[in-house]
């Protein structure tokens, strides 16, 4: 009998602990496809959106090693809002190549297990939840966010609040959460029980 494929929705909000789970689940043999990491290599040095983010906005937003400028278009996009959507408009269909790209790798391997790692996933409304099976949100409670992401990063409160403020809130993630992991006051080995158990579901 041929073992299904399970295409896993993974997301949380900063300092939840998405990322560490998501290397558990990789540790035993899903492939973790990040869209955030895919979404970084668009706009390094020679990424496939750097010519049309050169030619949309101009060499102002490129760095001197040929990456976005990521403070330039910080600046960029607070003064117009309609540089969001430009640059959206050209990264946003890059992912999804990349992403469909990665999957297709994956299935030819004989990878049985897809997880996606999408920070934004709630946010994204319906084009996400459509492309999986299932949507685990890793959570924890904002002031246990604030610590980590404090320590993590040594932003300040207030930067960290105003990311916070722009993710879907937490009771929004959790909201569309088949499953929930509770990553609050759990030591590395409790988390990775969690996530050992999860993934027998998946025949991991």
């Amino acid at each position: 009998m041929t073992s299904r494929t399970w295409r896993i929705g993974l997301t949380g909000g900063i300092g939840c602990g998405k990322s560490t789970v998501a290397d558990m689940f990789a540790a035993r043999g899903a492939a973790v496809i990040d869209a955030d990491a895919i979404s970084r290599s668009l706009t390094a040095p020679g990424g496939r959106a750097m010519a049309a983010i050169a030619q949309t906005f101009g060499p102002q937003v490129v760095d001197a090693q040929g990456a976005m400028d990521r403070p330039a278009m910080r600046s960029m996009v607070f003064q117009n809002p309609q540089a969001k959507q430009q640059l959206e408009a050209i990264i946003h269909p890059l992912v999804g190549q990349i992403t469909a790209e990665q999957t297709q790798a994956a299935l030819q391997k004989g990878l049985r297990v897809l997880v996606f790692d999408v920070p934004l996933l709630v946010e994204s409304g319906e084009r996400w939840r459509k492309q999986v099976d299932r949507v685990i949100v890793v959570d924890c409670n904002t002031e246990t966010q604030r610590q980590r992401v404090m320590v993590r990063s040594g932003l300040a409160a207030e930067e960290i609040d105003r990311i916070m403020a722009l993710q879907a809130s937490r009771s929004q993630r959790l909201a569309c959460a088949d499953t929930v992991i509770f990553n609050q006051g759990l030591s590395l080995t409790e988390l990775q029980t969690e996530v050992a158990q999860l993934a027998t579901d998946f025949g991991l």
